[in-house]
């Protein structure tokens, strides 16, 4: 019985592990920091002249920024309306070799005065290690 207690304990600690999401600013993404071989979420502001609509399918192109370092990154799909330059994101999805991030889904703040922890948090960083 303790094996089978202990196996079961084993399996759910390792499915969770697989299915965690943790977060990364490009500065960290820049440092090498995030893996590429799984799932993370990327936050920060979407720089300013970086948005790139196709004009014959869904993909967009823009980059991500905590003001230190940027990060490219690619989606193809709807992106909320709230998503605009300038306002804070955080993209899901994953790291390509050539560093470039390939975004599964886009999230966007709900309002002028909401900024993701992360995101917020990520952008203060960058700003002390600026001074």
């Amino acid at each position: 019985m303790l094996i089978g207690i202990s196996a079961a304990v084993a399996l759910a600690v390792t499915a969770f592990r697989e299915n965690m999401l943790y977060f990364f600013s490009p500065s960290q993404v820049m440092a090498g920091e995030a893996p590429t071989t799984r799932s993370i979420r990327l936050g920060g502001m979407v720089s300013k002249g970086s948005v790139q609509r196709a004009s014959d399918s869904l993909l967009i192109k823009f980059s991500v920024t905590d003001y230190k370092h940027t990060v490219k990154v690619e989606y193809t799909g709807i992106l909320p309306d709230l998503f605009r330059e300038g306002q804070g994101i955080v993209a899901i999805g994953t790291m390509r070799t050539d560093g470039t991030f390939l975004a599964d889904e886009v999230l966007a703040k709900h309002d002028e005065n909401y900024m993701p922890p992360e995101v917020a948090d990520a952008l203060e960083k960058a700003k002390k290690t600026e001074n």
